[in-house]
């Protein structure tokens, strides 16, 4: 039966992953010690480091005690079989044949005396049936030890040997095939949850976090490190660890994880380095490196999966075993390369949310900065047009100023008085985009605010023939805001619709309570806007492309505190407007 080397041979847990498939098997071992008269038989699988690891072992509790778990080379095995006689699916190499030039056995080694004979069996004959798949592939053996009569097995042993053989290849690949299936699943469910949990995340800390345990745990991982790479000479990227501890790589070992990661991602391939295994897409030295670099801290093995999204390689994920786990399976790699693709696409969502983000605090701060820098050039222009109109006002009393004098004070008067007016619509535009200088609200009554605005555009109506139509309710109707607020609201809108309504048209205003909001809708029959320009009403200093609009005298600041107001009071401000018919504003607020 298959002997270890001398040395303290590898251990791992003997538990195939299906009940089922450990039950066979032990069967099928116990069969052989029972009914085809040998003391002892074990079970083997070949693994995916090369090893084959005893599973099933029947007939002796010593042997089982010492071979269960353990693994031994392939290729020592192999080796041993080239010196074999065929008999059928059984490979029979005499103690006389064995190698001996290594100065090791292989496998467990009963302490028997063998009996007197040619055909006597000798406790270093091996007798193994190596068990194959369908595909030439060897994946697992049947060894037999101690014979119950001490001989070398007869013709009839061996027929009937062989037929247990030919159930344990059966045995063999159908476990395997369970295992396999089975780890699929498990790493498919592994996958599913960390993608669960990183695509719900927008930050990259709060992605590794949450994925952290669940790769661990899914990959039976002893720690792992996720590498980002940087995207431009500002972010040089950066490497999170599963247990927040700094993963210091030096430089030749970062471009050594750059360039295999961004080929690995064009392969598509998951790497697994480790001592016994070939190190491709790394050459000799980069391997040797980073084999060196494995040994310092303490880890054995590991698995190396590229991150990215489409064809862009955004990455690595590293994760760790430690001297005497298992290998890396293929199932492991292809769900971890699905995984790969996964947490690459959540790197990048995070990513481009994180450059909005800096972009969103950017335009806020500039926003913030337009903000301060208007109402100090307003407040630094209002003292010194105070003191123009002053001396305008002593100018225009004083005596024996002739008729063109006169003309010249008042039309300077009137650019004073405008600007006069532009500052203050600076100043109120600033105070009410100032989000530190919140609204004490309090019940308005728009009713009365609205009849007053009514009073004081009336005149400019007059003068154009326009009819004012005004829908109040009977009851007062309260807003909840500022008064002083709600009444520019007012006075900018009806202004607004008397302004732009041509000689003899229509304005109609109109004030409801519906629902929970108080409604304020001023309709005219003006000269209308645009799609486009209604889209950028509100934006400060945007005045229409209509000609007629820009005929008529403004600063593009009126519905721009408008619509600042109605927003910092929590309501909603709608437009409907079409060229050559007119415009309707509604202002929705929240009702006292």
């Amino acid at each position: 039966m298959p002997r270890d080397t001398p040395a303290e041979p590898t251990r791992q847990r003997a538990r195939l992953s299906d009940a089922a498939s450990r039950d066979a098997l032990q069967l099928i071992a116990e069969g052989v010690t029972q009914l085809a008269g040998f003391g002892i038989a074990a079970i083997s699988v070949v693994r995916g480091d090369g090893n084959l690891e005893s599973v099933a072992i029947a007939g002796n509790e010593q042997a089982r005690a010492e071979l269960e778990g353990t693994r031994a080379p392939v290729d020592r095995l192999l080796q041993e079989l080239a010196n074999a006689d065929d008999w059928g699916l059984l490979r029979f190499v005499p103690h006389e044949r064995l190698d001996s030039s290594t100065g090791d056995t292989w496998g467990w080694i009963p302490d028997i005396e063998p009996i007197e004979g040619p055909d006597a069996w000798h406790p270093l004959d091996l007798l193994i049936a190596p068990l194959y798949d369908d595909g030439g592939v060897l994946r697992g053996s049947l060894a037999m030890d101690l014979p119950l009569d001490g001989k070398r097995p007869s013709l009839a042993q061996r027929a009937l040997l062989n037929q247990y053989a030919e159930q344990a290849g059966r045995a063999v690949v159908i476990a395997l095939e369970r295992e396999e299936l089975a780890e699929r699943v498990r790493m498919a469910e592994a996958a599913r949850r960390i993608v669960r949990r990183a695509s719900a995340q927008l930050s990259l800390d709060r992605i590794f976090a949450d994925c952290q345990d669940a790769l661990i745990e899914g990959f039976s991982a002893a720690g792992m490190w996720i590498q980002t790479f940087g995207r431009d000479d500002a972010d040089t990227g950066h490497i999170y660890s599963s247990d927040g501890a700094e993963v210091s790589l030096d430089d030749h070992l970062v471009e050594i994880a750059e360039a295999t990661a961004v080929l690995a991602w064009q392969q598509q391939q998951a790497v697994v380095i480790a001592p016994d295994r070939p190190v491709d897409p790394l050459s000799e030295q980069e391997g040797r490196a980073v084999l060196d670099f494995l040994r310092s801290i303490e880890v054995e093995s590991l698995l190396f999966i590229p991150l990215g999204a489409g064809p862009e390689c955004l990455g690595n994920l590293v994760l760790t075993r430690e001297t005497g786990a298992s290998g890396w399976t293929e199932a492991e790699a292809t769900a971890a390369l699905d995984i790969g693709h996964d947490l690459g696409r959540a790197i990048l969502n995070a990513r481009t949310f994180e450059r909005e983000h800096r972009l969103v605090v950017e335009l806020q701060e500039l926003d913030a900065y337009k903000g301060q820098l208007i109402a100090t050039v307003a407040h630094e222009l209002k003292n010194p047009l105070s003191s123009v109109l002053g001396h305008l006002e002593m100018l225009e009393t004083s005596t024996g100023l002739s008729d063109r004098v006169t003309g010249s004070l008042a039309a300077m008067e009137r650019g004073a008085q405008r600007m006069v007016k532009v500052i203050d619509d600076l100043l109120l535009l600033s105070k009410v985009g100032d989000p530190d200088n919140p609204v004490i609200a309090s019940p308005v009554d728009l009713s009365q605010v609205v009849e007053d605005v009514i009073d004081l555009v009336g005149l400019s109506a007059q003068q154009k023939r326009i009819e004012l139509h005004v829908e109040l309710p009977e009851q007062p109707v309260f807003a909840l805001g500022d008064s002083d607020e709600l009444d520019r609201v007012c006075a900018n809108l009806i202004s607004n619709a008397v302004k732009y309504t041509p000689e003899g048209g229509d304005v109609t205003v109109r004030l409801e309570l519906v629902g929970d909001d108080v409604v304020l809708s001023c309709q005219d029959e003006g000269i209308g806007m645009s799609a486009e320009d209604v889209a950028q009403l509100g934006t400060e200093f945007f005045r229409s492309s209509n000609p007629l609009a820009l005929a008529q005298p403004g600063t593009g600041l009126g519905l721009a505190i408008v619509r600042r107001i109605v927003e910092r009071h929590d309501g909603r401000l709608d437009i409907e407007s079409e060229l050559g018919r007119g415009s309707t504003f509604e202002v929705h607020l929240p009702a006292a």
